[in-house]
């Protein structure tokens, strides 16, 4: 009985070195060069990392530079898959913007880019303003995001513009990165579609130039963009035949 167990245990340790060993011919590579090829899947990720910061510092201090913001704010890149709960309002906070994974995954361009750190560095500069060092305003933002986050949408606007970057690209970012929630009433944050539509209305409004020029008129984003905002684009066209200087409750 014991000659059974043993020639049991004997076949399953050779069967799994066996296994082992099928393994390095089969990839065409020993236990050394694994290890080299491991530091250098390594070295590809630090290469990829540094050059996704570079280029969220290039456009992030050009924002900053172009609109005269001398107030000091960060710019962090982290792999991270999913921003946290408890990190979402690190823009106040810290005075820290910090891009994500999952957001990069949705930016093609500088433009988008610029929006989403356009968005960032208007929160963190709620920061500086007000009593006890701007601590009291970061509370009105933490209790009340559904105002705030309007009012950061369209000053990325401005900030976009001014440091040439295209607003339009906001508005394919948030279209491509923000699901379409049923309703907002008891919600921290606005629909989607409400936020898209009154940045195009502030587009339209002071930089009609970037809609009269579109360069994303024949992207897939922005002509989804079209597609379903058209509820929306039909109250502003009415507005404006009417001559209205109505706040328009989009949908």
């Amino acid at each position: 009985m014991k000659k059974i167990v043993f020639l049991f245990i004997a076949v399953i340790f050779l069967s799994g070195s066996t296994f082992a060993v099928e393994n390095y011919v089969d990839e065409n590579i020993t236990p050394e060069d694994f290890a080299v090829q491991q530091e250098g899947g390594r070295s590809d990720v630090i290469v990829r990392e540094q050059t996704i910061q570079e280029r969220i510092n290039d456009v992030a201090f050009r924002i900053l530079n172009a609109n005269k913001i001398d107030k000091r704010i960060i710019f962090v890149y982290d792999d991270a898959a999913k921003k946290s709960l408890l990190k979402s309002l690190e823009d106040v906070t810290k005075r820290q913007i910090v891009l994500y994974e999952e957001d990069i995954q949705f930016i093609a361009n500088e433009d988008e880019l610029a929006g989403f750190l356009a968005r960032g560095i208007s929160m963190a500069l709620k920061s500086y303003g007000g009593i006890w060092n701007g601590s009291l305003s970061s509370v009105q933002v933490k209790l009340a995001p559904k105002i705030y986050e309007i009012y950061a949408d369209k000053r990325a606007v401005d900030f976009m513009v001014k440091a040439g970057y295209d607003p339009i690209g906001l508005i394919t970012y948030i279209n491509k990165a923000f699901p379409q929630k049923r309703f907002d009433k008891f919600s921290h944050s606005n629909l989607t579609s409400r936020r898209l539509a009154v940045i195009y209305e502030y587009i339209y409004t002071k930089y009609p130039y970037f809609l009269q020029n579109n360069k994303y008129l024949e992207t897939d984003s922005y002509q989804n963009f079209l597609l379903t905002s058209q509820y929306n684009r039909k109250l502003l066209e009415n507005k404006i035949k009417n001559d209205s200087h109505e706040d328009l409750k989009y949908e």
